[in-house]
């Protein structure tokens, strides 16, 4: 009797354990990258938002030191009580007035009036035509930025600003009485032999402004020197 032998038939290998993906497993992989795609998203959210921060940040340095630098020029360059005929800086609850030297090429010095106001919480420097007498400077001194008269917005988002003058033998101060005493006292010592060749100091050899603005927790301070 012969032997008979069964052949079979063989799969391919590996194809008796090929199947698709369940149900389960494409929303677990579903679940995963929806995961990964909003934590992604958060990181790049958080990545654009520290940019702009960093660039609003760089903005308001850079107009604050421009508002600074102005103030810093013109403090730099005021007048004498001398040439102006009162306080050369002033300040009040509103504006900060200085009265500066400005010399332009090809004529003989002049005096400029300058002041700093806040309208519609923006920085607002109002600059007088030069001037060339006393009459001119008066007239600027008791009115108010009419014709002629330029204006340059410096800085916006003010929520305040405030300035203090340094009067010496005084200190700090807000009060321009505090101010117009030291200039009668210089006054009164040019009345002294000894001293009659003495030139008129200055009643004030400092100033002190503050700036709030919207986008700060505290007011930005910064101290210049006058006529210096």
């Amino acid at each position: 009797m012969k032997t008979t032998v069964r052949s079979e038939r063989r799969r391919p290998f590996g194809a008796r354990g090929a199947r698709g993906f369940t149900l389960i497993e494409l929303l677990v992989a579903i679940a995963i990258l929806a995961v990964i795609a909003v934590l992604s998203w958060r990181g790049l959210d958080q990545i654009i938002r520290g940019r702009q921060t960093i660039t609003n940040a760089m903005e308001d340095e850079r107009v604050f030191a421009q508002l600074f630098d102005q103030m810093r020029i013109d403090a730099r360059q005021a007048a004498s009580d001398d040439e102006s005929g009162q306080a050369a800086v002033s300040v009040s609850a509103s504006v900060l007035q200085i009265v500066r030297q400005i010399n332009l090429p090809g004529a003989a010095p002049r005096l400029q009036v300058v002041r700093y106001r806040v309208s519609g919480g923006r920085v607002i420097r109002y600059a007088s035509p030069p001037l060339g007498n006393m009459g001119e400077l008066r007239r600027a001194l008791r009115g108010g930025e009419g014709e002629g008269w330029s204006s340059v917005p410096l800085m916006g988002g003010v929520g305040a600003i405030s300035a203090q003058v340094y009067v010496p033998k005084v200190g700090w101060t807000t009060q321009m009485s505090d101010v117009q005493s030291a200039i009668t006292e210089a006054d009164n010592n040019l009345k002294v032999p000894q001293l009659g060749s003495a030139p008129l100091p200055r009643s004030v050899t400092g100033l002190q402004v503050s700036v709030g603005a919207t986008s700060l927790a505290r007011p930005v301070t910064r101290v210049f020197l006058v006529g210096e």
